[in-house]
């Protein structure tokens, strides 16, 4: 976990990335409780995760595989709140969780928030960026702009560097769009490995070198890939093409089946860490 040096802004997700390959779990915030997701979020940070997305569940998750929207849907019924989850953020770094936290949710419950109040409330509780799945680059100047202000209202305040909005890619990207989109991206890059909704696969999908060596030919920010990656040595594999690796479905999964969620969640970020290192 790094620290910035005294009276300089601290730029979490450049740090991170000092250190590539990195290993980035989501996981969402509610599952199976409220009180349990805070402590697997923070004994991921503990042991191994360079960066975590934290989630935002919504009760139409269009692109997420069966297992994320189990958990989601969990949370959901037990009554997680937007509000909780930003809480859940700032509880985190009350805890001493100096990596990256990003907030990983879909527009509607955003908006139902009250997009501006949302950015505000995040970047006070020390969320680092957001990723939005169904709010594509053309539709997100609302957000951006709201970055922007809230950016503005910040200066002076030593700790405030930008909150990226974090862009999607995926392997149907038509050639002309992926360069528009690589060229403005902040951050990094979730660059989608497979077409379809979240869940592991068996084998790291062919032609996935080619396709990073193509988007990075349009940016200097990280490409991160997502979508399908299960195992440890999949990720290793991952992690020799990509500067980070991001799971999710096998994340949830691994602490679903446990008795102990916690040492679930402990063990789990060890071996996908080792795997790449």
């Amino acid at each position: 976990m790094s620290i910035a040096p005294k009276g300089l802004p601290m730029n979490r997700i450049e740090e991170a990335f000092k250190n590539k390959p990195i290993f980035m779990p989501y996981f969402p915030v509610g599952y199976p409780d409220l009180a349990t997701s805070i402590d697997v979020l923070e004994a991921l940070a503990r042991n191994g995760a360079d960066l975590i997305e934290v989630g935002l569940s919504f009760s139409d998750p269009l692109a997420d595989g069966p297992v994320i929207q189990k958990a989601t849907q969990t949370a959901l019924d037990k009554g997680v709140t937007t509000k909780q989850v930003i809480a859940t953020v700032a509880e985190l770094r009350r805890r001493g969780v100096t990596i990256p936290l990003i907030l990983m949710g879909y527009y509607n419950p955003i908006l139902a928030y009250g997009l501006e109040k949302f950015i505000h409330d995040a970047r006070e509780a020390g969320a680092d960026g957001f990723i939005v799945p169904d709010l594509p680059p053309e539709e997100s100047a609302e957000f951006e702009q709201a970055l922007s202000a809230a950016l503005s209202a910040s200066k002076g305040v030593v700790e405030a560097p930008p909150l990226p909005l974090i862009t999607m890619l995926a392997p149907t990207t038509p050639a002309g769009r992926m360069e528009q989109i690589a060229r403005n991206a902040r951050g990094f890059i979730y660059l989608v490995s497979v077409t379809g909704v979240t869940g592991a696969r068996t084998d790291v999908p062919e032609g996935l070198a080619g396709l990073v060596a193509r988007v990075r030919e349009h940016t200097s920010v990280p490409v991160c890939v997502g979508f399908g990656i299960g195992t440890p040595e999949q990720a290793k594999a991952v992690g020799a093409i990509a500067d980070g690796v991001i799971v999710g479905s096998a994340c949830v999964r691994a602490i679903d089946e446990s008795q102990n969620p916690v040492e679930a969640a402990r063990s789990f970020a060890q071996r996908f860490s080792q795997a790449l290192r």
